[in-house]
């Protein structure tokens, strides 16, 4: 039977999902609700829901099925743990959560309850990391020993407004969110294509000089003045992992916010702003043209209404060639997509998730291994680059409800 389905918080990354949800075919009701009600009323009207709740403990009080949530940053883990406990399966906005203990509680909650949970990361579908998930697969890499993950998105392309949208008369506080507790479009992008973890880092963070309040110790409601991070990480099978996460930087990110590179033993695949290429011994291949996504909204399509132009990019670019979209449910023919053509995949691992009990992709225990290590290289950063370990979670245990398939 169809499930039901309320979303927290209203703002842009819920509006370009709420529609998706509302066509799937295993979705039957979804409601709407936000601090703000006008935004969740003008949700449900732009994406045709069911509806609005008033508060987050009535809907968690309602019947509904499943919950998505799409708050700020550093609310997630106590909202999802709060879920979990009152029986609703959980769909949540990235990081999964800001500490350690978090984590460890939404693990927890999910063991516990044997619940669906999943964290909606879109770099587990950006092209470049399906694409080497692809080459992994096929043996074209030999051994990978060596991956980059960069999340590369200046304030000024769409991060301010986007921060005065959602943080109102105090955002200058809340604009100075560390870089690397928002880790999982770079780890994610990674460790989504090779099957391994981080087990230790060491990060460099490099202190902001704009000098316009933001990412100003005095004013950050998060101790944070650094606006650029670079952390090296030791993987579990013996490789490394490097990750930038930018802030202040000369870089068209409204062409490409994630870029990644990994070099194996036998083949190499990188990208830049417009270009992406494999490499082996034998030459270089131009492959951009299989990992370029187009548009599915005008720039002008209501859900997109008061998006920074600078954003529009990541809000409406589909499916690339390399994506099997032939597996998706026929209502998504023609509907809205975003961030390289992640959102229906994104939606769809979810809802046949709660519909079947297996396993959605980005599970707890993968969301861990995306989110911490982020935390961990935060902790170093702070710690004039201190080498520090970092703890793992886990696989799911074969005794867990959906351990016994995958969407």
């Amino acid at each position: 039977m169809p499930f039901s389905l309320g979303i927290l918080g209203s703002g842009q990354f819920a509006g370009s999902l709420a529609r998706l949800f509302r066509l799937h075919p295993e979705i039957s009701e979804v409601y709407a609700t936000d601090l703000i009600p006008e935004r969740a009323k003008r949700l449900a009207e732009v994406a045709g829901l069911a509806g609005t709740m008033a508060t987050y403990d009535e809907l968690l009080r309602s019947p509904v099925d499943a919950v998505a949530i799409f708050t700020q940053r550093w609310t997630h883990g106590p909202l999802v743990v709060r879920a979990l406990n009152a029986g609703k399966h959980v769909f949540s906005a990235v990081p999964m959560a800001v500490t350690a203990e978090e984590i460890a509680e939404i693990i927890d909650a999910v063991r516990a309850t044997g619940l669906t949970y999943m964290m909606g990361e879109t770099s587990y579908y950006n092209p470049a990391t399906v694409f080497a998930r692809q080459k992994l697969a096929d043996g074209a890499f030999g051994r990978v020993f060596y991956a980059e993950g960069d999340y590369v998105h200046d304030m000024d392309l769409g991060f301010y407004e986007a921060y005065q949208y959602s943080g109102g008369d105090g955002w200058k506080a809340t604009a100075s969110y560390p870089p690397m507790l928002y880790p999982t479009h770079a780890v994610g992008g990674v460790l989504g294509a090779i099957p391994t973890h981080a087990v230790s880092v060491s990060c460099i963070g490099v202190p902001d000089t704009r000098g316009d309040g933001v990412f100003d110790r005095d004013v950050s409601m998060f101790d944070n003045d650094v606006s650029n991070a670079t952390a090296l990480f030791e993987l579990a099978d013996g490789g490394a992992m490097r990750t930038n996460e930018m802030r202040r930087v000369g870089y068209p990110s409204y062409l490409r916010e994630s870029r990644f590179r990994f070099f194996g033993t036998e083949g190499s695949f990188e990208q830049l702003a417009t270009v992406s290429v494999w490499q082996d011994k034998t030459g270089v291949t131009d492959v951009s043209e299989l990992l370029e996504t187009r548009p599915t909204l005008p720039a002008d399509a209501p859900e997109l209404a008061g998006l920074d132009p600078d954003l529009v990019a990541a809000f409406v670019s589909g499916h690339a060639k390399i994506h099997d979209h032939a597996r998706l449910p026929e209502a998504f023919a023609g509907a809205s997509n975003g961030h390289e053509g992640s959102h229906q995949f994104l939606v769809d691992d979810f809802a046949r998730s709660v519909a079947t009990g297996a396993l959605p992709p980005v599970n707890a225990w993968a969301a861990a291994r995306y989110t911490l290590p982020g935390i961990v290289a935060h902790e170093s950063a702070r710690r004039d680059g201190e080498r520090l370990r970092i703890d793992d979670f886990g696989a799911p245990p074969a005794s867990h409800p959906m351990s016994s398939g995958r969407p």
